[in-house]
């Protein structure tokens, strides 16, 4: 997971309804030069949505977001996922991840968030919510950590405007951002938006 996020250093956020809607905003993405996704659980389609991805456009990196029981771990498998990542750290869930083999970054936002996380076999973490505190807090937070080579990818408060700052810190593998494709954006397959805003991300990137 670190090589690919690292690889392709922005992941779009995407809270999908309806299923049929996930591939033409996942191209539209991808034509914008955005080719890793987490696909977040919180609405039936979710699961739905990872598996037609990842059928009709295999090289686009697909993962499933706020993960919070074992049982979702292995229907996110099932449904063909990548890597799976949650808003929180639950041993639990880490778990089982593990046993199945899927590739997994739980949240923090606390140093003990961070010694779960490391306990439990994790290296690529998600900082979450990022808008909150900042990378300010990050760097604290992370200090005392930083020579186990760990890794974070925020989300939550990442947009065009900070997406050059976070990057080019040497703590971040990768930003998240919902900003590319909006839930308004993507109910009503506004695909011209959405491949607009991979587009204007995507000259960030190529800053870097």
């Amino acid at each position: 997971m670190l090589s690919e996020f690292e690889k392709r250093k922005l992941v779009a956020v995407l809270t999908i309804d309806k299923a049929e809607h996930a591939v033409p905003v996942a191209r539209a993405l991808a034509e914008g030069g955005i080719t890793a996704i987490e696909l977040t659980l919180r609405t039936d389609a979710g699961l739905e949505s990872i598996k037609n991805i990842r059928e009709q456009l295999p090289d686009i990196y697909v993962g499933a977001g706020t993960v919070l029981t074992p049982e979702q771990v292995r229907q996110a498998a099932d449904a063909g996922a990548c890597f799976g990542v949650a808003p929180g750290t639950n041993p639990r869930v880490i778990k089982a991840a593990a046993d199945i083999g899927l590739t997994f970054g739980p949240g923090v936002f606390t140093p003990s968030d961070i010694e779960i996380a490391l306990e439990n076999g994790c290296r690529m973490l998600k900082y979450f919510p990022a808008a909150s505190c900042g990378m300010a807090h990050l760097k604290s937070m992370s200090a005392p950590y930083k020579h186990l080579g760990i890794k974070f990818i925020p989300l939550g408060g990442v947009n065009l405007g900070n997406l050059k700052e976070m990057l080019s810190d040497p703590l971040i593998a990768a930003v998240g951002g919902s900003w590319l494709a909006k839930p308004d954006m993507i109910s009503n397959l506004k695909l011209d938006e959405i491949r607009a805003n991979a587009l204007a991300a995507s000259e960030v990137l190529k800053s870097l």
